[in-house]
């Protein structure tokens, strides 16, 4: 028989499936625990099985839902980093291996990361798994922990409740344990129809309440508070046929809900407050990123009820100038009438000319600027307490011209007896005070006086007088008397009472006078020097509020004298004074506050000059000026910004290359006066540890032979066996710094480290554990960035150290990363100091505790095979 022989093609076939890799990983997994669930069943272990269960059914519904290609891509993200976090989660409670991923989820592959990374994706999950039960509340939390800004999202429904009248809804927020409103007012005006009276506004009535802080989610108790004005009759019951007064604003309900789990726990709920329906919903961001974010939600038509206070965090540019005025309480006599008044207080605000100013009155977001606002009233009430809160927002240039005028009424019920009552009574406040700074927050008493209603016209007849019983007492006033009445002219002192409260909200005016006397530092030379002095005096949230304007002043006094070094000391540790307050924990989150002012509005082209020999001075004589030293270089980073940026604006702007050599040759002097700080046999190791951090700022600002050049003799210069951690500190900042990305930086830069690696593993037993930890970091560091595709491999000197986990993670990176020049280099060195056979014996042995030794968990089943590989 004859066989015939036929030549087989095989033709290779690439499979590429149509699912996404993540609905890959699902389908395997419900497989997986298929399984494990039918043995949980049969081996009726009912609490696991319950909990596969409900992860299994989890599983199923949200691959649908990815598969159905209908989520948004937000949607889609949020539910694949659900996925892929329950699918680790229960891996780990039914003891599977550990699945490490990337930061988009998907699953990493050993071929082609780094050892380091493998090793710090393993901790970063086991970490992540370790907290997953309360993944969710985390996460959340996370999202408003990254922003100092929140606010809350409010929709008006509706209004059920039977008004009978046109009407007035003020919603805001409230701090029942300090007994304050802590927002504007939201004003929606409401129609007799029950409709909303704006019809443009039906079905759109938004307002967001922002500027809430981290400080607001730590009160112990919020409260939203609805409050409703009657606009109309004096009394609604009233049937009387002759004609009666409208326009009254009279009180109607108020309605009270604690929010406080709503904010803290930031959820989306429905409310019903006796009568009235809103949605509530916590926000993330301040107002710009809130549109950006949820354009679905906010938009320009929403309100935006601002905080009655400052945010935490206050951009450049950022200008605000809002008064918050209250009207708190009175006590009027009832003069003639048998019964109380029913008073109507009227504000308006006027310059010192007697105009008014126009449309500068705002009782509630959502509604148009006013000229007067008039007060609720409350019938036959000798006391009344109105607590209404009306913002002021008066252009800037006018606020010093400005004052609040409050006129009282009597209103009656029927209209032609209240057309013939006259305003009986009047009091005001001056905006500003004598000493230029702000009227002070807090509680007013006003004085009330009394004359005929067209003397009130005339501003000059009363804005002379005192406007509060404090300014009374200081003026040497009397409260009774000829001689008062004399120096009061037409006008005399009521009995009646009349108390405000007032609350500042500018980034422009100030309430301090030594932050004022240097905002203002051209209308008085002479007392520069103080002003410079007393601004370090100034409480810490004032200066951020102004930090602009500050820093504008320090860095204008600096120019402006720049034939003289009179106030240069001065200035700079004003500066210092400045940047310390950000970087204390109370204020770090003005940091990107400074960072857009030194980008965006820092315009002094000189300054380098003067700022860097101001720190010289200070570097040269570390001795003598040791605590001004130390607040320098704590500042370092910020100031070699200013000097960088300063340095750059010239360049740019006026001329080009000016001065280069001679600005390259101070910076050489600088650093050369730090070195011989650092090598200096002063026992002063502050001077020394704070020195250290230098080279992270020379790095951060400096360009490449300037920085290399410094952070080469700093590395040397630092006494062997002084501050061990944080000379390692510095270099691993070197490391990760655009420095170490550059080949010719990196051949200068290794040997230094690894010298000093070398150094002090030699001396182990007698490093501290987080000196150890240093060094293990360092490495780890090194062998990651080397491991990157777009880095040329460099060739050096490579040392294997064994450390647990992380040292054992570094020395696979090192091994994998070797080839045979290496182990040339290696045998070659080592053959110069010790034989062969020892160096062989130790290599051995090396491998032997590799293999007979798992330093991982049993579930980080790549890092075990990476370790036997």
């Amino acid at each position: 028989m004859l066989l015939q022989t036929f030549p087989l093609e095989f033709t290779l076939e690439t499979i590429i499936p149509t699912e996404l890799p993540l609905v890959q990983e699902v389908t395997t997994t419900l497989r997986e625990w298929a399984s494990i669930w039918r043995d949980l069943y049969v081996g009726d272990k009912r609490e696991m099985f319950n909990t596969v269960r409900d992860m299994i059914y989890d599983l199923i519904e949200w691959r649908s839902q990815i598969l159905s290609g209908t989520l948004p891509q937000d949607e889609l993200a949020e539910l694949k980093q659900k996925v892929t976090s329950k699918i680790d989660y229960g891996n780990k409670y039914l003891g599977l291996d550990l699945v490490v991923r990337d930061k988009d989820g998907n699953i990493l592959d050993p071929d082609v990361t780094s050892t380091i990374s493998l090793f710090r994706a393993h901790e970063a999950a086991s970490k992540q798994i370790e907290d997953r039960i309360q993944e969710e509340k985390v996460r959340q939390r996370m999202i408003f922990a990254s922003t100092p800004s929140f606010a809350l999202f409010v929709t008006l429904k509706n209004v059920v409740c039977k008004i009978g009248e046109d009407a007035e809804v003020l919603m805001s927020l409230y701090d029942p344990v300090e007994s304050k409103f802590i927002s504007e007012n939201y004003l929606v005006k409401w129609s007799s129809s029950g409709l909303v009276k704006d019809i443009d506004q039906l079905h759109n009535l938004r307002s967001v309440f922002t500027d809430l802080g981290s400080e607001d989610l730590k009160r112990e108790k919020i409260s939203f508070v609805c409050q409703i004005v009657r606009v109309g009759r004096m009394e609604l019951r009233d049937n009387n046929t002759k004609k009666l007064t409208s326009g009254l604003r009279r009180p109607f309900g108020v309605a009270v809900m604690d929010v406080t789990d709503i904010i803290t726990a930031y959820l989306f709920l429905s409310l019903s407050l006796s009568g009235l329906w809103v949605t509530l919903k916590l926000l993330p961001g301040d107002i710009h990123q809130i549109r950006k974010d949820f354009p679905h939600l906010v938009d320009r038509s929403t309100a935006v009820a601002r905080k009655m206070g400052f945010p935490e965090i206050i951009m450049p540019g950022d200008v605000r100038n809002d008064i918050y005025v209250t009207l708190v309480q009175g006590d009027f006599d009832k003069g003639s009438k048998t019964t109380p008044k029913n008073v109507e207080v009227t504000m308006s605000v006027y310059d010192e000319d007697g105009k008014r100013l126009e449309s500068v009155i705002f009782p509630g977001a959502g509604d148009d600027g006013i000229n007067e606002y008039k007060s609720v009233i409350y019938y036959q009430v000798k006391q009344p307490r109105w607590f209404e809160t009306i913002k002021v927002a008066i252009p800037i240039e006018d606020v010093n011209r400005s004052h609040l005028r409050f006129t009282f009424r009597h209103r009656s019920s029927q209209d032609s007896k209240d057309k013939s009552e006259k305003i009986f009574a009047l009091s005001f406040v001056k905006l500003m005070r004598y000493d230029g700074t702000t009227l002070r927050d807090g509680e007013h008493d006003l004085i009330v006086y009394k004359a005929e209603a067209k003397r009130f016209e005339d501003s000059s007849l009363y804005l002379n007088l005192p406007a509060t019983k404090i300014e009374m007492e200081e003026k040497g006033y009397s409260t009774t008397g000829k001689n008062t009445q004399n120096q009061l002219g037409n006008c005399s002192i009521s009995k009646d009472s009349f108390q405000i409260a007032t609350l500042v909200c500018s980034t422009k005016l100030t309430q301090n006078v030594d932050l004022l006397g240097l905002l203002k530092w051209r209308s008085n030379t002479s007392l520069l020097q103080q002003n410079l002095r007393q601004l370090m005096k100034v409480e810490g949230g004032e200066v951020v509020k102004f930090l602009q304007d500050t820093l504008d002043a320090l860095f204008n006094i600096m120019m402006e004298n720049s034939d003289s070094d009179t106030f240069d000391t001065l200035v700079f540790d004003a500066l210092v004074f400045i940047i310390g307050l950000i970087a204390d924990r109370k204020f770090q989150h003005f940091n990107p506050v400074l960072e857009t002012y030194i980008r965006k509005h820092f315009s002094a082209t000189l300054a380098y000059t003067k700022l860097t020999k101001v720190l010289k001075n200070y570097v040269d004589n570390a001795d003598k000026l040791t605590e001004q030293l130390l607040k320098a270089m704590k500042a370092q980073e910020y100031i070699f910004k200013f000097i960088v940026r300063s340095r750059v604006l010239l360049t740019s702007e006026l001329y080009e290359n000016k001065g280069e050599a001679d600005f390259m040759e101070s910076l050489r002097h600088l650093f050369t006066s730090f070195n011989n700080m650092m090598n200096s046999s002063s026992e002063n190791t502050g001077m020394v540890k704070v020195g250290t951090t230098l080279p992270r700022s020379v790095s951060l600002v400096f360009c490449l032979s300037l920085s290399l050049c410094s952070l080469s003799l700093f590395i040397q210069k630092v006494p062997q066996g002084r501050l061990v951690k944080q000379k390692l500190d510095c270099m691993i900042d070197i490391v990760h710094s655009d420095l170490f990305s550059h080949h010719d930086c990196r051949e200068i830069l290794l040997p230094l480290m690894t010298d000093q690696l070398k150094s002090h593993l030699e001396k182990r037993d007698e490093m501290k554990r987080e000196e150890l930890s240093a060094c293990c970091q360092l490495l780890s560091d090194v062998l990651e960035v080397l491991y990157r595709k777009d880095v040329v491999r460099d060739y050096l000197h490579y040392h294997s150290f064994i450390w647990k986990g992380s040292f054992v993670a570094a020395m696979t990176a090192t091994l994998r990363q070797m080839d045979d020049y290496h182990y040339s280099h290696l045998i070659s060195t080592f053959g110069k100091i010790r034989s062969d056979v020892d160096f062989l014996m130790e290599t051995f042995i090396m491998f032997k505790n590799l293999i007979g030794e798992n330093v991982y968990p049993s579930d980080w089943i790549i890092m075990n095979m990476m370790q036997n590989k």
